[in-house]
Formats: C-alpha cells, sequence, structure tokens
C-alpha cells in the first residue's frame, strides 16, 4: 500500500526563501514529507507520482490578504465563484476578503454569517474574511473576534461606499484600543482627509489631474498618526496598499521604535507608473493612486529591505460602467484594480528586470502575507504545512488578454501588456484545483480560531 496520497518530483521548487530540487510527499492533504536527498525520495511511494519538467517551479500556494468579492449584495461587481477561480488560476490558493462592498458590509457577526454563507459552496480556494471597524460597531467589535475574523479594516477617508464610512481620529484611536484589548490586528486605508479635501478635485480625462487630487503627503500624514497612535495603543497595525515612497521612512522609523506596524504595498504600485498611463484610461485609477515611477522604486527598496512586508492584490473590480470607460472621466470613475488572477506574473516580469529571484518574491506573496494574519500552515512548503501548490512557468511569457480572465468582467490595466510566467497548474491540500465548467469547488472557509 502506497505510504502517501501524492508525490511531486521537483527540479526547482521554492521552500523557504530558496530554489532547491526536491520531492515533495502529501498524505491527506497536507505535506507529510519533505526531502532534498534523491536517494531518500526514490524510497517514497504515492498513489500519484507528478513529475514537473526542468522549466517548472514548484511554488507554495500564493496568500492574498486583500480581496474585495463584493458578494452578497454587489454580486454583480464580483462574487466568490468568480473571484476564486481567478485566484486558483494565478496560483493563489487562500484569500482574504475584504469587509466592504458588499451588502451588509462585514461590521457584526450577522454580516459575516451572510457572507459565509453566500461563500459556502462556491470557493474554489480557501476563503477567510476581515471585519469592519467602523464608527457604529466602535466598542462592540468582540463577537465579530470571536467569530474567526482574521483583522480588522477601517478607513481614515471616505471609503467610495456609504454603508462603510470612515473613522475620525478620535474613532481609530478608540478602535485601536480595543483591537489592542482582543490581541488583533486593524488594517488602515490611510489617506488623510483633510489634505485631499484642500487638494485640486479631480475630474476630466487627464490622469496626472487626478493624482495630484489624492498628494502623497495625503498618506505620510495618515500613517504618521496611525504610528502614532499605534504607539500609545501598543495595537498591531498595518498599513494597506502603500503607494507613496515617501512614507517609507515613517513606518522604518516606527518600526525602529517599536511600534508594532506592517504594511503592504500591491502589483499595480510595483509594475506601473503615472509616466505611462494615457488620458482617459480609467482601468488605471485606483485609490491611492499609481503613481510617478520614483515611487515604484522607492517601493522595490522598501521590499528588500523589509520595511514593507508583503504583496496582495486589492482586487477591487467593479461593473464596466463603473469604470466609466466611454467618458474616460477618472473624477466619476470606480476606483479600484482587478488584478487577481496576474498578481504573480506582473511582479516576477518586474522583479527580474530588477535582478530580484523568484524565492524572494514568493516570501512576499505567500508567507508573509500568511504571516500577517495568522496563517501558519498556508504560504509554505514545510512538512505539516497544508498541501498547496502552483506549478509556475518563469521563463514563458504571454499577452495579456482580458477574455482569458476569470474575475467576472473582463476590465484591467494589463490587457495587452507582456508578463512573465505562467501558473499551469494548482493543487489545494494535495488535490488539483479543476476550473472546468462542470467542477465542483473544494475551498474551504477559514476562520482566525480554526486556521
Amino acid at each position: 500500500m502506497a505510504e502517501f496520497d501524492l508525490l511531486i518530483r521537483a527540479p526547482r521548487a521554492v521552500v523557504g526563501q530558496a530554489e532547491v530540487s526536491c520531492a515533495v510527499a502529501v498524505r491527506r492533504g497536507m505535506v507529510a514529507a519533505l526531502t532534498e536527498d534523491d536517494a531518500r525520495a526514490a524510497d517514497l511511494v504515492a498513489e500519484e507520482v507528478v513529475e514537473l519538467g526542468t522549466d517548472e517551479v514548484l511554488l507554495p500556494g500564493l496568500v492574498d490578504t486583500h480581496v474585495h468579492v463584493n458578494e452578497p449584495g454587489r454580486t454583480d461587481w464580483e462574487g466568490f465563484a468568480t473571484a476564486t477561480r481567478a485566484a486558483a488560476a494565478g496560483g493563489v490558493t487562500t484569500i482574504v476578503d475584504m469587509p466592504l462592498n458588499a451588502l451588509p458590509p462585514t461590521i457584526d457577526v450577522p454580516a459575516l454569517e451572510a457572507k459565509r454563507s453566500a461563500a459556502a459552496g462556491q470557493a474554489y480556494v480557501d476563503v477567510g474574511f476581515f471585519g469592519g471597524a467602523v464608527p457604529d460597531n466602535l466598542g462592540t467589535l468582540r463577537p465579530l473576534h470571536n467569530a474567526g475574523v482574521f483583522g480588522f479594516k477601517c478607513f481614515t477617508i471616505e471609503s467610495g461606499v456609504d454603508e462603510f464610512p470612515a473613522l475620525s481620529q478620535g474613532e481609530l484611536a478608540a478602535a485601536m484600543r480595543e483591537i489592542a484589548d482582543l490581541g488583533g490586528i486593524l488594517l488602515v486605508h490611510a489617506e488623510d482627509a483633510e489634505t485631499i479635501a484642500a487638494a485640486p478635485t479631480a475630474t476630466g480625462r487627464r490622469y496626472a489631474d487626478f493624482v495630484r487630487s489624492r498628494p502623497p503627503v495625503a498618506e505620510t500624514r495618515a500613517i504618521e498618526a496611525v504610528a502614532r497612535l499605534a504607539r500609545e495603543t501598543g495595537v498591531r497595525s498595518h498599513v494597506v496598499h502603500l503607494s507613496s515612497g515617501d512614507a517609507v521612512p515613517i513606518v522604518a522609523d516606527a518600526r525602529s521604535r517599536g511600534v508594532r506596524l506592517t504594511a503592504e504595498t500591491c502589483p499595480h504600485y510595483l509594475t506601473l507608473a503615472a509616466e505611462e498611463i494615457a488620458d482617459g484610461a480609467t482601468e488605471y485609477k485606483c485609490c491611492p493612486p499609481i503613481r510617478e515611477s520614483r515611487h515604484r522604486d522607492a517601493l522595490w527598496d522598501a521590499l528588500r529591505s523589509g520595511v514593507v512586508d508583503a504583496v496582495v492584490s486589492d482586487h477591487s473590480p467593479s461593473r464596466p460602467e463603473l469604470k466609466c470607460l466611454d467618458s474616460g472621466d477618472f473624477g466619476a470613475a470606480w476606483g479600484g484594480i482587478a488584478s487577481l488572477q496576474l498578481g504573480l506574473s506582473a511582479v516576477w516580469q518586474e522583479a527580474r528586470n530588477r535582478g530580484v529571484g523568484l524565492a524572494q518574491v514568493v516570501n512576499w506573496m505567500a508567507a508573509r502575507p500568511a504571516d500577517l494574519v495568522g496563517l501558519p500552515r498556508k504560504g509554505r512548503i514545510a512538512v505539516g504545512a497544508d498541501a498547496d501548490f502552483a506549478v509556475f512557468a518563469p521563463d514563458e511569457t504571454f499577452v495579456v488578454d482580458a477574455k482569458d480572465l476569470h474575475h467576472r468582467h473582463p476590465v484591467t490595466p494589463y490587457a495587452g501588456r507582456t508578463v512573465a510566467g505562467r501558473v499551469r497548474r494548482t493543487w489545494l491540500r494535495g488535490r488539483p484545483v479543476d476550473l472546468g465548467s462542470d467542477a465542483r469547488p473544494t475551498g474551504r472557509l477559514l476562520s482566525r480560531a480554526a486556521s
């Protein structure tokens, strides 16, 4: 009788922070043995043996902790079936869903249960959930925490949807104190509302006008406030979707002083630049905006130095008409980038141009996001970890055709761009993820307590 369910022999695999040759054995959905010894590998017996090609690299399944699925309530924007299919096609095997854009937003336990009910039976990858911190639920976050959300998300500026209002400075401090008592983490969309209110209003087709409407100083001022309050309250705080290189020293300084502050950035901030965006190209609109190339360079430096911890998608699609593609009006268009399926390829294209190795990219997109939210069995190839894998061909390039994407609407700023590396196969707990029209989703719904 075979000792293992699956054995993958990989001439190249990302294990830890290195690329090695190894054999990975899987039993009951978990990595049960891992060896770089050819003699030991020859002794492993499994019901199924997969031999990878020399042009393929076995990766741990990626972990994307910033995804707006929008179901229930705005499923015509995106839903669990389409979002998780896109994730699997891009090598992402775990996502954590943001609390806003769905109706109701995840600001209490009944709303969380509505999310879980909507996702049940539809998820092609594993799905966890964040809760929201808004003015009306402060002081009552413990039930959501106890129900298993992986953290709480808040805004320091209007969120774009009326049902998820921003926190004032006083409310932000109160949320931090409450979440510190819970031992949780607060994720902050950090832009200063007063700074943006004083900036020129974004109207019309000029991308440069849109960037001026949300200047870098709006991020630096908000992050300064987050760092100060995090120091005072002791809470774990996390800055989401950092776009401004000017804010990197603030994060670095806070961490040097012992503040529990982390930060993420996104593929679009690492691969795109304001100078390259055509007027009227509203598929590029997001908040904070894609900035000039000097910010892109600074974010790469911050990743290399460890000041920025992770790379996640901030996948935030909408119906195409909300992007105002016909008028190209940046003031009216919905701000959100659709990229869940393309993040690894887009980042790898830029990384190899900058001399950054694949193992480092995978660490930023798998292990680090998993660690940030407390998923120790995700994002790594290690004995005891979930057998979530992606087979990646790093030297294969392709031109992005939006019609090939699995998310609900074929709108993305990456359309027509050449990217490097194609995900050829994805496994979830040792079973291949089938994206065929008749496939049965096998993703699980995760909670913090059971992760």
